[in-house]
């Protein structure tokens, strides 16, 4: 299971990546898209939309169970994957590149200080094995 060293990452397994220009790019982590299976649907958010932190903001669903995506930072949503309509299973080929879900301008950039860093979540992963 691949948990990249420059992401971070939410308990409810989110990564989160700093653009560097003051947006992030967000999407689901390699082991919440194998706990979930094949991807069949992807609801993304509305480009515009103002998000709090924990905020439910898009849902994936699988042949197994549908899932919602939370906020890992507030921000506005700035672009969401349109790619992902056609082809959700791009989740499950390569959840932390093509398969990224939506862009968010932050509203506090100190947010980011509150998620984990590869080294916790993968702590998190090892408690619920």
């Amino acid at each position: 299971m691949t948990i990249p060293t420059e992401l971070k990452y939410t308990e409810s397994h989110e990564w989160v990546k700093d653009n560097g220009d003051g947006t992030v790019t967000v999407g689901i982590t390699d082991h919440a898209q194998d706990a979930l299976g094949d991807l069949v649907f992807v609801e993304l958010p509305e480009v515009g939309k103002q998000l709090a932190a924990k905020d439910a903001c898009a849902v994936v669903e699988s042949v197994k169970a549908a899932s919602d995506i939370y906020s890992p930072v507030g921000g506005e949503v700035t672009a969401a994957n349109e790619a992902l309509d056609g082809a959700p299973e791009t989740i499950n080929e390569d959840a932390y590149g093509e398969g990224w879900i939506y862009q968010l301008k932050l509203s506090d950039p100190s947010e980011l200080d509150n998620l984990l860093d590869a080294g916790a979540y993968e702590q998190v992963l090892a408690d619920e094995g």
